[in-house]
């Protein structure tokens, strides 16, 4: 019985440092992306008001 906690706990453990790791590089992604558009001026539309002045 305590064979099977043990092996359990190490599963449990095992898949836990699995989904670390992934979140992880997701993070790592995100911020290589978001240094990559520092490189670019402001990336924001811009909007021109066309209607005319009541």
């Amino acid at each position: 019985m305590k064979i099977i906690i043990l092996l359990f706990a190490f599963a449990f453990g095992f898949g836990a440092s699995v989904k670390k790791s992934a979140d992880d590089l997701k993070e790592i992604a995100e911020r290589n992306e978001i240094r990559e558009y520092q490189q670019y001026p402001n990336m924001l539309p811009e909007v021109e008001i066309v209607a005319e002045r009541i």
